[in-house]
C-alpha cells in the first residue's frame, strides 16, 4: 500500500496518478454546493453506469457463445482487500500508539513543559485563528491533496535548489532561536548564592589555639 501511495504521488503512472487526483479535486469541490453523502452517491451511480453495461455486454456475448463466460471484472473480484489477524492488531497498535503520542505532546504542550515549544504552539494557534477566518476545513483538505501531489514533483525536479533554501532557513530560524535563548536567560532571575558551608569543629578548635599561640 505504501509503494502503491508513493507511486502515486510521484506520478510514475501518469493515467493512473492523473485519474485518482481528478477524481479526488472534483469530488471535493463538489462538496460545495452538496453533502458528502449527495457526492459519494453521485460518484457511485458514475461508476455503475460504466460497469453495469459493460457486464450486460459481456453477458449477452456469453448467450451468444461468442464469451467463454469470461467476467470483465474478474481481477477486481478476485483482489484479497482483508485483513489477517496479525495485520489488524498491528493496525491497531498503530492507531493507538498515535492517539497517545498526540495526547502526550497537546498535554506538554498546554501544560507549558517546554517555554521555547510551547511558545510555537500559541504562534501556530495565533496563525490558524486568521486561517480559519479566511478559509474553512473543506479548502484547507483541497489544498492539501493539490500539495500532496504537487510538491513530491517539484522537489524531485528542483530537489538543488530546495535543499539550499531549506538550509537557509534553518540557519535563520537557528538564529533565532538563539536569540529567544539569550534574552530569556537575561530576564531568567539569577539563582540564590549558596551559604557557605559552617567549618568542622575540629577545624575550628585548631583555628582558635592558632591564634593563641601567636
Amino acid at each position: 500500500m505504501a509503494t502503491k501511495l508513493v507511486d502515486l504521488v510521484y506520478w510514475r503512472n501518469m493515467r493512473r496518478t492523473g485519474v485518482v487526483f481528478t477524481g479526488l479535486v472534483i469530488g471535493l469541490a463538489s462538496m460545495f454546493q452538496l453533502s458528502a453523502i449527495t457526492v459519494l452517491s453521485h460518484i457511485c451511480l458514475g461508476v455503475m453506469c460504466v460497469t453495469f453495461p459493460l457486464r450486460l455486454y459481456y453477458k449477452l456475448l456469453e448467450l451468444l457463445r461468442w464469451n467463454p463466460g469470461l467476467h470483465p471484472f474478474q481481477s477486481h473480484l478476485d483482489y484479497d482487500s482483508s485483513l489477517t489477524d496479525k495485520d489488524t492488531v498491528m493496525l491497531v497498535e498503530e492507531v493507538v500508539l498515535l492517539i497517545a503520542f498526540a495526547v502526550t505532546e497537546i498535554k506538554r504542550l498546554l501544560f507549558i513543559d517546554s517555554m521555547i515549544e510551547s511558545i510555537k504552539f500559541v504562534v501556530l494557534l495565533y496563525l490558524l485563528t486568521y486561517v480559519g477566518l479566511l478559509t474553512n476545513g473543506l479548502t484547507l483538505v483541497i489544498t492539501a491533496v493539490i500539495a500532496i501531489f504537487s510538491f513530491p514533483l517539484l522537489y524531485k525536479k528542483q530537489q538543488v535548489r530546495i535543499r539550499r533554501m531549506v538550509r537557509v532557513i534553518k540557519a535563520f530560524v537557528k538564529r533565532i532561536k538563539n536569540l529567544f535563548l539569550s534574552v530569556y536567560n537575561l530576564v531568567r532571575p539569577s539563582a540564590a548564592p549558596a551559604p557557605k558551608p559552617a567549618p568542622a569543629p575540629a577545624a575550628a578548635a585548631a583555628a582558635k589555639q592558632k591564634a593563641k599561640s601567636k
